[in-house]
């Protein structure tokens, strides 16, 4: 079955160890325990803490799981003043969770009317800071005027306000300070577009760029990446995240998440070196991943070609990843080019390979997992073919030697070519045919 007679022990062994019969690892699996509510909320903080809430609830088939996110939510939108957020969640609640989540109108009222007098004074001042024609008090009155409209949930006179403050900025800092604050906005908003556009401006100020600050531009432009489905840019740019993010960034994202978002974009685009190097070995990265231990393992089983555990793993982290604001679209593209690329590592080193022990590795049928290597076959992913009735699957190696040959023929034509080219071109300028052409019109 093996390349070389004298390591089909070894191999054997490897196979095993991916999930034959006789394997001897017994590390324990996560279960399937449903998402902690309350935990998962406490990584975050304003909207995007309630906004991870309601995303919960929609697309959570749970009804207890959902009701108790939907009463966080109303708990910390009254924290807050964003009335049209508010009556959202009480619509979504319908009376569910007793009289004492229901519309409040006293509440809306009062805080509606505190609005638009908050409002009409910041108009005042910014009306007066442009008669005086004093920059950084513009500046201000701008910033205020995009943290209010945040704050009430008009996300868009929000981003408006935090981008008229750009032409105001007289320092690096002011730069930087409109730069996160538009960012966040777009973020809240889906537009990754204006996220990516406004990281890179806030990149060509450098002296500027704390620690803290870089962290969180790097996680910006990692989300940016991630909508984009640019697995392998968002990996790096999470791989880049330093230590000193903490929880200083907790209105957009947790560690957790550079984590989980990290691991799983690093398995579905690095090739198994970069892995090692970027991920496994990186001092930096590998602070996230002990935050979330089943990301850790799954990256160490796959680079083990432990393929069944690090599958696993995978299978119990799903259902809460689809519950993930920003990873639930990516989710089931992102496990089939996991899957795909150990399907792959796994045919790699062999000639034959028994497809009912690869299935049992896999946890498959044999018809199933003849299914998807014909697909790589197709895509010419594996050089591979099926025999069907004896259910192996045969290494198409290249003829190396018929190569090399074919290489040779295509360099000596490519330079009998170039030869003949250069020769016609001196000859030409010898006999100046270019110019008694050029006389004779």
């Amino acid at each position: 079955m093996e390349t070389e007679d004298e390591q089909s022990n070894t191999m054997m062994e490897e196979i095993y160890s991916n999930g034959g019969e006789e394997s001897a690892r017994n590390r324990p699996i996560i279960s399937g325990e449903q998402l902690d509510i309350e935990a998962y909320a406490s990584l975050y903080q304003g909207r995007t803490k309630i906004t991870r809430l309601m995303f919960i609830a929609e697309h959570c088939d749970n009804t207890s799981m959902q009701l108790e996110a939907l009463r966080m939510a109303y708990d910390e939108i009254k924290k807050g003043e964003n009335t049209q957020l508010f009556r959202e969640v009480v619509q979504k609640i319908d009376g569910r969770l007793g009289p004492s989540y229901t519309m409040d109108v006293a509440w809306c009222d009062s805080v509606d009317r505190r609005a638009e007098q908050r409002k009409e004074k910041l108009e005042n001042e910014l009306n007066a800071y442009r008669t005086n024609l004093i920059k950084e008090s513009i500046r201000m009155g701008y910033n205020d005027f995009g943290d209010f409209y945040y704050a009430h949930g008009a996300l868009g006179d929000a981003f408006k306000s935090y981008v008229r403050t750009r032409d105001y900025c007289t320092t690096s800092k002011h730069i930087i300070h409109m730069c996160m604050s538009t960012i966040l906005v777009s973020i809240e908003m889906g537009q990754f577009t204006h996220v990516a556009s406004y990281v890179s401006k806030a990149e060509q100020t450098p002296e500027a760029l704390e620690l803290t600050t870089i962290a969180k531009l790097r996680c910006a432009a990692g989300l940016a990446h991630l909508e984009a489905k640019k697995y392998k840019l968002a990996a790096r740019k999470f791989l880049e995240v330093g230590p000193d993010l903490g929880s200083s960034y907790n209105e957009v994202i947790a560690s957790q998440d550079v984590a989980t978002y990290g691991g799983l974009c690093a398995l579905a685009s690095f090739d198994r070196a970069e892995l090692k190097s970027k991920v496994i070995d990186s001092v930096s990265f590998r602070n996230f991943l002990e935050l979330v231990p089943e990301v850790r393992e799954l990256i160490n089983d796959f680079h083990s070609s432990h393929y069944a555990s690090c599958l696993d793993y995978l299978g119990n982290l799903k259902a809460n990843l689809l519950l993930d604001i920003h990873l639930h679209d990516h989710v089931e593209t992102l496990y089939d080019q996991i899957r795909n690329k150990a399907l792959i590592q796994y045919t790699h080193p062999f000639v034959s390979v028994d497809l009912q022990m690869m299935a049992n590795a896999f946890k498959t049928s044999v018809a199933g997992l003849e299914k998807e290597l014909e697909t790589l076959i197709t895509d010419n992913e594996i050089q591979a073919r099926i025999d069907s009735h004896n259910k192996i699957l045969y290494a198409r190696h290249a003829d190396q030697r018929n190569a090399t040959f074919q290489r040779v023929l295509q360099t000596g034509k490519e330079f009998d070519q170039d030869l003949r080219a250069m020769l016609l071109r001196a000859n030409i300028l010898k006999y100046e045919y270019n110019l008694r052409a050029s006389r004779k019109l």
